[in-house]
């Protein structure tokens, strides 16, 4: 059961880490999320660190933004298998998952744009042979 956790480590807190994925990472957009990402020579044991962030510019109301938050969160947590099966040992993915809708949608909307962004970004590292140069820390 504890695959489908989402523990501390895999959530992506280090400043530093969070600027080099901004400022070097890839991204792609699968509304409503867009998603930065950069692959990089594993530091920790976890294959996969997230940063979810929904915007205040366009949810004022911190329950509204917080709703969204878990909502993605709990798709991310549910399928994050579809994802973290395919990364390689020795590599670890940083990534931000942007919620760039302005109206709250349904959970189950959610979860098939989730389905569907972490299989377009399987496909990318898959076609791009993930590139572990570009994003070392």
């Amino acid at each position: 059961m504890s695959e489908f956790g989402l523990t501390k480590a895999e959530r992506l807190h280090s400043k530093v880490r969070i600027d080099k994925l901004f400022t070097q990472g890839e991204s792609f957009v699968v509304y409503p999320y867009r998603v930065v990402f950069i692959c990089r020579k594993k530091e920790n044991d976890v294959p996969i660190s997230l940063l979810i962030s929904v915007p205040r510019k366009r949810f004022k109301r911190a329950v509204k933004r917080n709703l969204i938050r878990r909502r993605v969160k709990e798709t991310y947590r549910l399928n994050k298998h579809l994802l973290s099966d395919n990364v390689p040992q020795g590599m670890t993915i940083d990534m931000a998952i942007l919620y760039i809708d302005k109206e709250v949608c349904v959970y189950a909307v959610l979860e098939k744009k989730m389905k569907e962004l972490l299989n377009k970004l399987k496909d990318k590292l898959v076609s791009d042979g993930i590139q572990i140069g570009k994003g070392e820390v």
